[in-house]
């Protein structure tokens, strides 16, 4: 077996209800196994303040059909291969998110101070929470909090020992009912974070795997603590 190199186009959307100019930062959104980036943007315009940051939605190039090719939806990668998957997310985000942001704002990246990494959350969930915490650490962005909602910290972070960045802030969301991100993750997730002395909230709330009004409420509050601690009101 060989594995070869190749280039594929990936799908990225842009939103912005102000001038980019005098947005609070950028807040990219990931999204979870069978969905699509119109559906992560849809959830992001939820989140309470969201509306004053620039809102990014990154596609993951893994496209196919759902039952009755009602939708096109896509997840970010298998067990096979599994490190040049990574490899290649990685990469991806880190171009798209490098002409995104560049298209959005007409000017270089390194020129704005929207785009500066103080201000960039990335949101995922379920399949996209490992993307977040990837790109939060493994990416060329660092940034200012991740919001993972039911979904585990991927291993590669845990066990990687080059990885040297300092660890942004982090809420991670669970329901009561939910079935994948069980309460021994959770709990290994926290004292991985602990450990590191990363600053983090566990939101529990009523549901499963799934957005709430209460975890949105949940993201809307860690966004405002994020411009409060970088002296933006």
């Amino acid at each position: 077996m060989i594995s070869v190199p190749t280039t594929v186009h990936g799908r990225v959307l842009i939103e912005s209800d102000e001038d980019p100019a005098v947005s609070s930062g950028v807040l990219v959104g990931f999204h979870g196994y069978g969905q699509n980036a119109g559906d992560m943007m849809a959830e992001l315009r939820l989140i309470p303040g969201a509306s004053t940051w620039t809102r990014v939605s990154i596609q993951a190039l893994n496209r196919f059909y759902t039952r009755g090719d009602a939708k096109v939806v896509a997840n970010w990668m298998t067990r096979e291969d599994r490190d040049l998957a990574i490899a290649d997310n990685i990469a991806y985000v880190n171009a798209a998110l490098n002409q995104a942001l560049s298209t959005a704002h007409s000017a270089p990246s390194t020129a704005h101070p929207a785009l500066s990494t103080q201000h960039v959350v990335y949101v995922g969930f379920s399949q996209g929470v490992a993307m977040a915490y990837r790109a939060a650490l493994m990416g060329t962005w660092p940034v200012a909090g991740v919001i993972a909602l039911a979904g585990d910290i991927p291993p590669e972070i845990k066990t990687d020992a080059t990885l040297s960045r300092p660890w942004p802030k982090v809420l991670i969301g669970v329901g009561d009912t939910e079935e994948w991100y069980s309460p021994d993750r959770v709990e290994e997730d926290r004292a991985f974070l602990s450990a590191r002395s990363a600053l983090h909230v566990i939101e529990r709330f009523d549901g499963g795997h799934e957005w709430t009004d209460a975890f949105r409420a949940a993201a809307g509050q860690f966004l405002t603590t994020v411009l409060q601690d970088r002296g933006i009101r």
